[in-house]
């Protein structure tokens, strides 16, 4: 009886220089992965060491604030908090109302001018559309200065010089074209079809505005109500240029009083109100986070 048997092929090899790559050693990957969370843990520290060095000199002795750049957890004492709120004119209450009116009147009026004028932009069908949006979009690139006097002598003809309008005015006409194109990027992303239908049912564009497109917006909104809230909480210039009197100071400019050229400077309750003046910020921040980030990546702007 004969028996057969079957020969199976010789596996077939690859040139040389086809071969599949090897797979680099799980320790190699874990060591990179290591080294590359060491080097952001270090960066971080890096640049949130001068934070913490203020934190900890708002806490020294005014003498011995310069003493010692590091980070010396000795001699703290929260006097310097104590004595500052009440080191200038008016408690440092006076001034975080000052610019709480500032910072609600702005993000306000962004809110409000900003989102009308994108829904304009990228629903609506009118004459110079195209060339308006142009136009709009250059006056990012102008700087500030060049209408700096054309923009005091129309509020000192107005008689706003020492009051908030001329800060909070501005933002509801639209002028931060920066949320304009924003929030016409977001809308431009939202399906047509939601318009289109809400139009066949006779809704009307302010009605199409408010109950449907502007639900969509909100992270498109807090992105804007944050950078807006940040950037009027920590603007100097502008409330140096028109709010001269010291009852109508923000924190910002609040801050600079406690420094004297002419005689010795409270540098301990400068730092104090410093970190007291940086709490809203990080806030508005922690809380805002999750819709900034979304509302930067929904918008195409990397």
């Amino acid at each position: 009886m004969m028996t057969s048997t079957t020969v199976s092929p010789a596996p077939a090899t690859l040139p040389a220089g086809l071969a599949p790559a090897r797979r680099p050693h799980a320790w190699r990957r874990t060591t990179v992965s290591v080294l590359k969370h060491i080097g952001l843990v270090a960066l971080s520290c890096l640049m949130i060491y001068p934070l913490i060095w203020l934190v900890v000199a708002s806490l020294r002795p005014n003498e011995m604030i310069f003493d010692n750049l590091g980070l010396a957890f000795t001699n703290l004492t929260p006097e310097n908090y104590v004595q500052g709120w009440d080191a200038q004119r008016y408690p440092f209450t006076r001034y975080l109302l000052n610019s709480g009116v500032l910072v609600l009147g702005a993000v306000l009026g962004n809110l409000i001018s900003c989102s009308l004028a994108a829904y304009a932009f990228a629903r609506l069908r009118f004459p110079g559309r195209t060339l308006y949006f142009t136009v709009m979009l250059g006056t990012i690139m102008l700087p500030v200065h060049v209408v700096l006097v054309p923009q005091y002598v129309i509020f000192s003809q107005l008689d706003w010089i020492n009051t908030p309008l001329p800060l909070i005015v501005p933002k509801f006409l639209a002028t931060d074209a920066f949320f304009v194109f924003l929030m016409v990027q977001f809308i431009r992303g939202l399906p047509k079809e939601l318009h289109e239908a809400a139009r066949i049912d006779g809704a009307g564009h302010l009605r199409i505005f408010a109950q449907i497109v502007l639900p969509l917006m909100v992270p498109a909104l807090a992105t804007t109500a944050i950078f807006t809230f940040i950037w009027t909480w920590s603007d100097f210039f502008g409330p140096l240029l028109y709010l001269t009197r010291e009852e109508n100071w923000p924190v910002s400019i609040a801050l600079r009083g406690f420094l004297d050229s002419s005689s010795s400077s409270n540098y301990g309750g400068m730092f104090a109100m410093s970190v007291v003046s940086l709490l809203p910020l990080f806030i508005a921040f922690l809380l805002g986070q999750k819709y900034l980030v979304k509302g930067i990546a929904t918008t195409g702007i990397k």
